[in-house]
Protein backbone atom coordinates (compact mmCIF):
# COMPACT_ATOMS: atom_id res chain seq x y z
CA UNK A 1 0.00 0.00 0.00
CA UNK A 2 1.25 3.61 -0.87
CA UNK A 3 0.99 5.72 1.46
CA UNK A 4 1.21 9.57 1.57
CA UNK A 5 3.39 12.25 3.94
CA UNK A 6 2.07 15.33 4.59
CA UNK A 7 5.30 17.12 3.01
CA UNK A 8 3.73 15.62 0.01
CA UNK A 9 0.94 17.97 -0.69
CA UNK A 10 1.69 21.28 1.54
CA UNK A 11 2.88 24.48 0.10
CA UNK A 12 4.90 26.33 1.93
CA UNK A 13 3.36 30.01 2.53
CA UNK A 14 5.17 33.22 3.14
CA UNK A 15 5.51 33.82 6.73
CA UNK A 16 5.26 37.70 7.90
CA UNK A 17 8.65 39.05 9.34
CA UNK A 18 6.29 40.13 12.34
CA UNK A 19 5.56 35.85 12.86
CA UNK A 20 9.32 34.62 11.85
CA UNK A 21 10.46 35.33 15.52
CA UNK A 22 7.60 32.60 16.34
CA UNK A 23 7.05 30.18 13.54
CA UNK A 24 9.93 27.94 11.67
CA UNK A 25 7.05 27.45 9.15
CA UNK A 26 4.19 27.82 7.68
CA UNK A 27 2.26 25.68 5.22
CA UNK A 28 -1.20 25.12 3.51
CA UNK A 29 -2.42 21.81 1.97
CA UNK A 30 -5.37 21.76 -0.36
CA UNK A 31 -9.10 20.30 0.43
CA UNK A 32 -8.14 16.62 0.43
CA UNK A 33 -10.95 14.19 -0.63
CA UNK A 34 -9.09 11.19 -1.08
CA UNK A 35 -10.52 9.49 1.74
CA UNK A 36 -8.33 5.60 0.40
CA UNK A 37 -5.15 7.24 0.63
CA UNK A 38 -3.09 6.90 4.14
CA UNK A 39 -0.80 8.91 5.30
CA UNK A 40 2.28 8.39 7.24
CA UNK A 41 3.34 10.26 9.70
CA UNK A 42 7.05 10.30 10.76
CA UNK A 43 8.51 11.05 14.08
CA UNK A 44 9.10 14.92 14.33
CA UNK A 45 10.40 17.10 16.74
CA UNK A 46 8.63 20.32 16.53
CA UNK A 47 4.39 21.63 17.88
CA UNK A 48 2.64 22.81 15.80
CA UNK A 49 -1.07 24.47 15.33
CA UNK A 50 -3.18 23.05 12.71
CA UNK A 51 -6.24 25.03 11.54
CA UNK A 52 -8.33 22.11 9.53
CA UNK A 53 -10.89 23.10 7.53
CA UNK A 54 -14.07 20.58 6.64
CA UNK A 55 -15.45 20.24 2.80
CA UNK A 56 -18.74 21.71 4.63
CA UNK A 57 -17.00 24.64 5.63
CA UNK A 58 -16.82 23.78 9.41
CA UNK A 59 -13.20 24.91 11.05
CA UNK A 60 -11.21 23.30 14.27
CA UNK A 61 -7.99 24.64 15.65
CA UNK A 62 -6.20 22.22 17.48
CA UNK A 63 -2.10 21.49 18.44
CA UNK A 64 -0.04 18.60 17.65
CA UNK A 65 2.99 17.96 20.32
CA UNK A 66 6.38 16.79 19.01
CA UNK A 67 5.81 12.83 18.04
CA UNK A 68 8.59 10.56 19.40
CA UNK A 69 7.66 7.88 17.18
CA UNK A 70 5.46 7.33 13.53
CA UNK A 71 2.16 7.13 13.28
CA UNK A 72 -0.14 5.68 10.16
CA UNK A 73 -3.73 6.46 9.28
CA UNK A 74 -6.37 7.85 7.45
CA UNK A 75 -8.75 10.76 7.01
CA UNK A 76 -12.34 10.40 7.89
CA UNK A 77 -13.59 13.46 5.81
CA UNK A 78 -12.18 15.87 3.49
CA UNK A 79 -10.62 18.69 4.80
CA UNK A 80 -7.66 20.79 3.87
CA UNK A 81 -5.14 22.40 6.31
CA UNK A 82 -2.88 25.24 7.62
CA UNK A 83 -0.25 24.53 9.62
CA UNK A 84 1.86 26.69 11.98
CA UNK A 85 5.33 24.88 13.28
CA UNK A 86 6.52 26.93 15.98
CA UNK A 87 9.76 27.62 16.60
CA UNK A 88 11.65 26.08 19.72
CA UNK A 89 11.06 27.53 23.08
CA UNK A 90 8.66 29.36 22.37
CA UNK A 91 5.53 26.98 23.44
CA UNK A 92 5.12 28.40 27.07
CA UNK A 93 4.83 32.11 25.31
CA UNK A 94 2.31 30.99 22.67
CA UNK A 95 0.59 28.41 24.29
CA UNK A 96 0.71 28.86 28.29
CA UNK A 97 2.29 25.21 28.08
CA UNK A 98 5.58 24.00 27.92
CA UNK A 99 6.59 21.57 24.86
CA UNK A 100 7.19 18.32 26.89
CA UNK A 101 3.01 18.74 28.21
CA UNK A 102 2.61 18.20 25.02
CA UNK A 103 4.81 15.59 24.03
CA UNK A 104 2.81 13.16 21.66
CA UNK A 105 -0.30 14.95 22.28
CA UNK A 106 -3.22 16.38 20.21
CA UNK A 107 -5.12 18.90 22.06
CA UNK A 108 -7.38 21.70 21.14
CA UNK A 109 -6.63 24.95 20.92
CA UNK A 110 -9.26 27.00 22.56
CA UNK A 111 -8.29 24.70 25.51
CA UNK A 112 -4.78 26.19 26.17
CA UNK A 113 -4.50 29.24 28.25
CA UNK A 114 -1.62 31.09 25.92
CA UNK A 115 -2.22 33.81 23.29
CA UNK A 116 -2.71 31.83 20.52
CA UNK A 117 -5.55 29.70 22.32
CA UNK A 118 -7.84 32.85 22.88
CA UNK A 119 -7.48 33.69 19.08
CA UNK A 120 -8.85 29.70 17.77
CA UNK A 121 -12.33 30.81 17.37
CA UNK A 122 -11.12 33.48 14.94
CA UNK A 123 -8.57 31.46 13.12
CA UNK A 124 -11.07 28.93 12.46
CA UNK A 125 -13.15 28.44 9.36
CA UNK A 126 -11.30 31.74 7.57
CA UNK A 127 -8.99 31.57 4.44
CA UNK A 128 -5.19 30.91 4.75
CA UNK A 129 -4.64 34.39 4.23
CA UNK A 130 -7.49 35.94 6.94
CA UNK A 131 -5.89 33.95 9.75
CA UNK A 132 -2.13 34.86 9.15
CA UNK A 133 -3.17 38.79 8.76
CA UNK A 134 -5.41 38.00 11.91
CA UNK A 135 -2.06 36.69 13.57
CA UNK A 136 0.49 39.27 12.30
CA UNK A 137 -1.73 42.35 13.31
CA UNK A 138 -2.73 40.29 17.19
CA UNK A 139 0.08 37.72 18.23
CA UNK A 140 3.19 40.16 18.43
CA UNK A 141 1.02 41.97 21.25
CA UNK A 142 -0.14 39.63 23.34
CA UNK A 143 3.12 37.84 23.14
CA UNK A 144 5.03 38.08 26.79
CA UNK A 145 8.91 37.18 26.78
CA UNK A 146 11.59 37.98 29.61
CA UNK A 147 15.54 38.18 29.18
CA UNK A 148 15.60 34.77 30.58
CA UNK A 149 13.21 33.06 27.81
CA UNK A 150 14.93 34.74 25.32
CA UNK A 151 18.46 34.09 26.51
CA UNK A 152 17.13 30.14 27.16
CA UNK A 153 15.72 30.30 23.27
CA UNK A 154 19.41 31.32 21.69
CA UNK A 155 21.20 28.61 23.52
CA UNK A 156 19.01 25.86 22.77
CA UNK A 157 19.13 27.23 19.01
CA UNK A 158 22.70 26.97 18.80
CA UNK A 159 22.30 23.39 20.85
CA UNK A 160 20.03 22.52 18.14
CA UNK A 161 22.27 24.00 15.28
CA UNK A 162 25.09 21.80 16.46
CA UNK A 163 22.77 18.34 16.65
CA UNK A 164 21.68 19.00 13.38
CA UNK A 165 25.36 19.41 11.93
CA UNK A 166 26.78 16.73 9.76
CA UNK A 167 29.76 16.09 12.35
CA UNK A 168 27.32 16.85 15.70
CA UNK A 169 29.21 16.60 18.54
CA UNK A 170 28.47 14.36 21.63
CA UNK A 171 26.49 15.57 24.76
CA UNK A 172 29.76 16.51 26.81
CA UNK A 173 31.18 17.99 24.34
CA UNK A 174 28.10 20.20 23.11
CA UNK A 175 27.82 20.91 26.78
CA UNK A 176 30.47 22.34 27.37
CA UNK A 177 30.66 24.15 24.10
CA UNK A 178 27.35 25.86 25.49
CA UNK A 179 28.33 26.60 29.19
CA UNK A 180 25.40 24.39 30.69
CA UNK A 181 25.16 21.29 32.58
CA UNK A 182 23.69 18.35 30.84
CA UNK A 183 21.09 18.67 33.11
CA UNK A 184 20.01 22.26 32.08
CA UNK A 185 20.74 21.54 28.58
CA UNK A 186 17.76 18.60 29.14
CA UNK A 187 15.76 20.72 30.85
CA UNK A 188 15.93 23.39 28.22
CA UNK A 189 14.87 20.83 25.12
CA UNK A 190 11.99 19.13 27.41
CA UNK A 191 10.75 22.72 28.10
CA UNK A 192 11.43 24.29 24.54
CA UNK A 193 10.74 20.86 22.17
CA UNK A 194 8.94 18.21 24.25
CA UNK A 195 12.37 16.04 23.73
CA UNK A 196 15.95 15.12 25.41
CA UNK A 197 18.16 16.27 23.30
CA UNK A 198 18.76 12.15 22.36
CA UNK A 199 15.76 12.14 21.44
CA UNK A 200 15.93 15.19 19.61
CA UNK A 201 19.06 13.92 17.80
CA UNK A 202 17.84 10.64 16.98
CA UNK A 203 14.38 11.83 15.53
CA UNK A 204 16.55 14.26 13.06
CA UNK A 205 18.77 11.96 12.72
CA UNK A 206 15.85 9.64 11.59
CA UNK A 207 14.04 12.20 8.99
CA UNK A 208 17.55 12.70 7.27
CA UNK A 209 17.71 8.94 6.60
CA UNK A 210 14.14 9.30 5.16
CA UNK A 211 15.11 11.73 2.62
CA UNK A 212 17.82 10.00 0.92
CA UNK A 213 16.00 6.15 1.62
CA UNK A 214 15.78 4.53 -1.93
CA UNK A 215 18.22 6.68 -3.59
CA UNK A 216 21.44 5.94 -1.55
CA UNK A 217 22.92 2.20 -0.19
CA UNK A 218 21.79 1.57 3.32
CA UNK A 219 25.35 1.33 4.53
CA UNK A 220 26.56 4.43 3.14
CA UNK A 221 23.07 6.38 4.57
CA UNK A 222 23.96 4.41 8.15
CA UNK A 223 27.95 6.39 7.33
CA UNK A 224 27.07 9.78 6.35
CA UNK A 225 23.97 9.94 8.91
CA UNK A 226 25.94 9.86 11.68
CA UNK A 227 24.98 5.25 12.68
CA UNK A 228 27.66 3.40 14.38
CA UNK A 229 26.58 0.85 11.45
CA UNK A 230 23.59 -0.30 8.97
CA UNK A 231 22.49 -2.49 11.81
CA UNK A 232 22.26 0.34 14.54
CA UNK A 233 20.37 2.03 11.38
CA UNK A 234 18.03 -0.76 11.01
CA UNK A 235 17.24 -1.30 14.36
CA UNK A 236 16.59 2.66 15.35
CA UNK A 237 14.31 2.88 12.14
CA UNK A 238 12.33 -0.47 13.34
CA UNK A 239 11.71 1.17 16.87
CA UNK A 240 10.75 5.03 15.64
CA UNK A 241 9.27 3.68 12.21
CA UNK A 242 7.45 0.61 13.64
CA UNK A 243 8.95 -1.41 10.78
CA UNK A 244 12.58 -2.16 9.55
CA UNK A 245 13.94 0.18 6.03
CA UNK A 246 13.28 -2.25 3.60
CA UNK A 247 9.47 -2.87 4.40
CA UNK A 248 8.73 1.31 4.77
CA UNK A 249 9.82 1.22 1.06
CA UNK A 250 8.24 -1.67 -0.36
CA UNK A 251 5.36 -0.32 1.54
CA UNK A 252 4.53 -2.98 4.02
CA UNK A 253 3.41 -0.60 6.46
CA UNK A 254 1.13 -1.16 9.93
CA UNK A 255 -2.35 -0.77 9.13
CA UNK A 256 -3.48 2.74 8.88
CA UNK A 257 -5.98 4.06 11.92
CA UNK A 258 -8.63 6.38 11.67
CA UNK A 259 -7.86 9.94 12.43
CA UNK A 260 -8.20 10.68 16.23
CA UNK A 261 -9.46 14.69 16.38
CA UNK A 262 -9.88 16.57 19.81
CA UNK A 263 -13.59 17.18 19.97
Amino acid sequence: MEYLTPAHIETPVTTPESLRPWLTELTSTPLFDDLAQPFAHPPVATTMVVLRTEKSGRGSAFVVGAQTKASYSKPEEPAGCVRLRLEPGVTRQLLGVTAGELTDRVVRLDELPGPLGGFAKELTGVPTAHAITHLEDLLPQRISESDTDRAHRIVLREAISALTADNAPALSELTARLAVSERQLRNLFTTGIGLSPKHFARIQRLRRVLAYAGDTPWSHLAASTGYYDQSHLTADFRTLMGVPPAAYLRGKLPAPSRCQMPR
